[in-house]
């Protein structure tokens, strides 16, 4: 507590507790500036879906779980060791409590600034949006004070959002550049897509103490534009033979009375027929013929031993080589194991930042494309050379 001319006074806690109105805060440190007095004796309340951290002088010490606890020189012994208690010692102590909310944290969203540019088997250069949501709970509570909240009094779902949601839009950007052909495909991979996303960003957030609990895609759309292109082509597919459609639209049409089609029947009739008789007659006089045509196979060149190998592939079919780079040095560009933590080309450490080369936005390590401009990364290196 500061008094008036700036001084601080001890503050001697009996009751140890925390409550969290708001149902997003996942850390709340008792005091909030500084360290407090605590007796032996005092009560310290857990409640449930918590837990509690005793610091001393920025050391992880005692926890306590769910219920009520006394403090005594039994239950923290850490404490009585760092602070050297003597035998019977019974005076209040300096220290810092960090209650951790454990709950899973559900109202959690993701979703891309920017248009993503992805690279359509069907359709072409076309750009997407994606949102979804995602659930998360502190796995390691020692871990996520240390490495994230830092000694922060208060810290909730709000402060963590931005940089969980920016760890989840690089990795997305890659998945999707990996794993989808064509987004015409979306509908029926979505459930996949998710599982297979929620497996690669969990190691992510374990290395911060946190686990993700779900992970779910709630769309992956393209610009209106070629939504309506989509809508056009589904509606030809309904069609199907064009020539019925009309020749039935035309008969229906002369079933209605005031339509505009009986009111021109009169005078369009006789050109109309004689316009579909010499069609009619060659279907009939002229089987159907088909041009079968033979369809190349896009390939791609292997690096290792230069054999043209289809362009899906994974891996070269002469030697093996695999050909969808899974990590890649971001500085030599050498191509590394999925679980190597510096290259052994040029030994840079693999989990430091790097930035856009279009926009200078932060990225995270191993970014195929960036989460702010929607470009790829190695694009600028590929127009330099």
């Amino acid at each position: 507590m500061k008094l008036e001319n700036g001084a601080v006074m001890s503050l001697l806690i009996e009751v140890i507790e925390w409550l969290d109105p708001t149902g997003t805060e996942m850390i709340y440190r008792i005091p909030q500036e500084g360290s407090a007095d605590f007796k032996l004796g005092a009560q310290v309340i857990v409640r449930d879906s918590q837990m509690a951290l005793f610091f001393k002088d920025g050391h992880a010490a005692d926890a306590f779980t769910t219920g009520r606890h006394t403090l005594t020189t039994l239950n923290i012994p850490l404490l009585t060791r760092l602070l050297a208690f003597p035998f019977g010692f019974n005076s209040p102590f300096r220290a810092e409590v960090y209650f951790v909310n454990l709950k899973v944290f559900t109202d959690l969203k993701w979703g891309t600034r920017h248009p993503v540019t992805f690279k359509d088997s069907k359709l072409g250069l076309i750009r997407l949006r994606g949102h979804g949501a995602f659930t998360t709970r502190i796995k390691e509570p020692t871990l996520f004070l240390n490495s994230i909240v830092g000694r922060q009094s208060l810290y909730t779902t709000a402060d963590i959002r931005e940089y969980l949601r920016d760890v989840i839009i690089a990795r997305l950007n890659d998945l999707l550049g990996e794993s989808l052909d064509s987004i015409l495909e979306l509908p029926q991979v979505y459930t996949e897509l998710a599982d297979r996303f929620k497996e690669i960003i969990s190691n992510e957030f374990e290395k911060y103490g946190l686990e993700l609990v779900d992970f779910y895609i709630s769309s992956i759309t393209p610009p209106d534009e070629v939504s309506k292109l989509i809508d056009q082509r589904s509606s030809m597919e309904a069609i199907g033979d064009v020539d019925k459609f009309l020749k039935f639209e035309f008969a229906k049409g002369l079933g209605n009375p005031g339509g505009p089609a009986a009111a021109g029947s009169g005078i369009g009739m006789a050109a109309g027929v004689g316009l579909m008789v010499p069609g009619m007659m060659e279907k009939v006089f002229s089987p159907k013929q088909t041009e079968l045509k033979r369809e190349p196979v896009a390939t791609i060149t292997c690096p290792k031993c230069h054999t043209d190998t289809p362009e899906q592939s994974r891996f070269c079919y002469r030697c093996g080589h695999q050909m969808i780079v899974q990590n890649q040095c971001p500085s030599c560009k050498q191509q590394l194991p999925t679980e190597a933590n510096f290259c052994f080309s040029c030994g840079l450490k693999l989990d430091t930042g790097v930035s856009c080369p279009h926009c200078s936005a932060k990225l995270i390590a191993g970014s195929t494309f960036c989460g702010e401009c929607g470009k790829r990364v190695d694009d600028n290196e590929d127009e330099n050379s």
